[in-house]
């Protein structure tokens, strides 16, 4: 499975690296969109540098089975961008895994894509997400249908998890069934 990342700079550090460590290592291949390809990404803390893999021009929703945003400053820069709100919007209406933590859901919000759904997020974000009439918890993650979030890089290894237990899910319901013998 093929899971797309989208990036800018400002992006938590270990938002990102250990959930995309853990991606790897579990046989996933995860590809960074960015605005540019090639493009270097510096993450917040300046403990991680990545390139992108992938321009966002060239990032099409049926090429991926699922998107993970991390957090901190990145989500909010991205979100002045509408091809990557389209691109969020695109895997919520293709019912494909968002898995986002800590400010990642400020692109559901800004796609319009959080009234009724039951979510979390950074506590500052929680109080956006409740205006725009999504249904707040304050659990370490949450699942609602394709949406996945968590709140903090203290819920890291629990986001992890559960986002390889969701994508490993989802690959079993696509493969298709073996014939008895």
């Amino acid at each position: 499975m093929k899971i797309a990342c989208i990036l800018a700079d400002g992006f938590e550090d270990s938002e990102f690296r250990v959930p995309y460590d853990r991606l790897k290592a579990a046989g996933f291949e995860v590809v960074i969109i960015a605005e540019k390809e090639g493009q270097e990404l510096v993450g917040k803390q300046g403990k991680e540098r990545v390139r992108s893999d992938r321009s966002i021009d060239t990032a099409i929703v049926e090429d991926y089975d699922a998107l993970f945003i991390p957090g901190g400053y990145a989500p909010d820069k991205l979100r002045e961008d509408p091809r990557f709100v389209g691109l969020v919007a695109g895997f919520d209406d293709a019912q494909k895994l968002i898995a986002t933590i800590c400010h990642g859901p400020q692109l559901l919000l800004t796609a319009d894509r959080v009234r009724n759904r039951t979510m979390t997020a950074w506590s500052t974000v929680q109080v956006d997400l409740r205006r725009a009439g999504a249904n707040v918890v304050d659990r370490e993650v949450v699942v609602d249908d394709n949406l996945l979030t968590s709140r903090k890089p203290d819920d890291l290894d629990a986001f992890s998890s559960e986002f390889i237990r969701q994508l490993e899910a989802r690959a079993g319901e696509q493969r298709p069934s073996q014939p008895a013998t």
